[in-house]
């Protein structure tokens, strides 16, 4: 039988949580009165995680599905693994650290049920620090101005998503990309909830600061040029201004007669000006860093194994 909805737990190191997610995480679905599948991805972990997943399927084969990757790949990666293995209508993400609480997940559905295709979560009470707000806000801000795409939380992994929107997905071929802005480029009628966000239940984050700024790149080369023109345009906006310089400089000359000093003003402007230079030729990188995965065409994940109960057994 075909499940109404499928959740997808992307898995990675996540051996001394798993068992208060398991606790939390099955009684909240078998309350929905739905159908529902659970698909564990575990992502490479070198703990004991994949053991645990096992013993879980071997509980619940009934409901649970259990992909096993042969390396790390990344949390996104080993999602889009899940959506190509999904067979639900209605199909919700979620992280294994509990700090989004399983029981949202009926929000979630109640907000499909109006006939949205596209459900995002913004976190009620965020429980993280300081500079983890800060930067949040800064480069929510700044994505929206780029890309266009509106999302309040795009931190927050616990969404929704309508089977349409995740056959589009799975058409799609990119090595790097950010799945809630793949998503609302496709979505036709997205719209938002409140959830609930608590601390970690045990385990560290596996988002350093560098992850965090890869990601964001992700966003903004992956779905806009927009820097790119920006870029082209301060580059114009620059050199209008050093001619403008220039022939008030060739003025001073013949006007005032040659001049002394300066020479660190003109330090400080060529090291601005280099710093802008090497920043353009970053950002270039990146486009080009992109167009390098592209063309490699190698496979996003390689799957080890795939416990599941087949469906003429259910």
């Amino acid at each position: 039988m075909t499940p109404q909805v499928t959740v997808i737990v992307p898995v990675y190191n996540e051996e001394a949580g798993l068992q208060a997610l398991f606790d939390r995480l099955y009684p909240a679905l078998d309350a929905l009165s739905r159908s529902y599948e659970l698909i564990f991805i575990n992502d490479g972990s070198k703990d004991r995680s994949p053991a645990i997943l096992r013993e879980q399927f071997q509980r619940r084969p009934d409901v649970t599905r259990v992909i096993l990757f042969n390396g790390n790949f990344g949390q996104h990666r080993a999602i889009l693994a899940g959506f190509a293995h999904s067979r639900g209508d209605y199909v919700v993400t979620l992280d294994a650290d509990l700090q989004n609480p399983p029981e949202d997940i009926a929000t979630l559905l109640t907000k499909m049920d109006e006939g949205y295709d596209y459900v995002g979560s913004i976190r009620r009470q965020r429980n993280d620090s300081t500079w983890r707000h800060i930067a949040s806000r800064a480069m929510n801000r700044l994505r929206e101005r780029i890309t266009r795409i509106k999302m309040t939380d795009q931190g927050c992994m616990l969404r929704a998503y309508h089977r349409n929107i995740i056959d589009a997905i799975n058409q799609c071929s990119e090595m790097n990309t950010f799945i809630p802005a793949l998503a609302y480029t496709f979505a036709s009628k997205p719209t938002e909830v409140i959830v609930g966000h608590d601390e970690r239940v045990a385990g560290e984050s596996k988002y350093s600061l560098y992850s965090l700024i890869r990601l964001n790149f992700d966003l903004m080369t992956g779905f806009s040029i927009v820097p790119l023109q920006m870029f082209s345009m301060l580059g114009m906006a620059i050199s209008f201004i050093a001619g403008l310089l220039v022939v008030v400089l060739a003025a001073r000359r013949v006007i005032v007669g040659p001049e002394e000093g300066g020479l660190f003003t003109l330090f400080g402007v060529a090291f601005f000006l280099i710093g802008i230079t090497l920043f353009g030729i970053g950002l270039l990188g990146e486009y080009i860093g992109r167009i390098y995965h592209e063309v490699r065409n190698r496979p996003r994940y390689i799957v080890q194994a795939v416990l599941e109960q087949k469906q003429e057994d259910a």
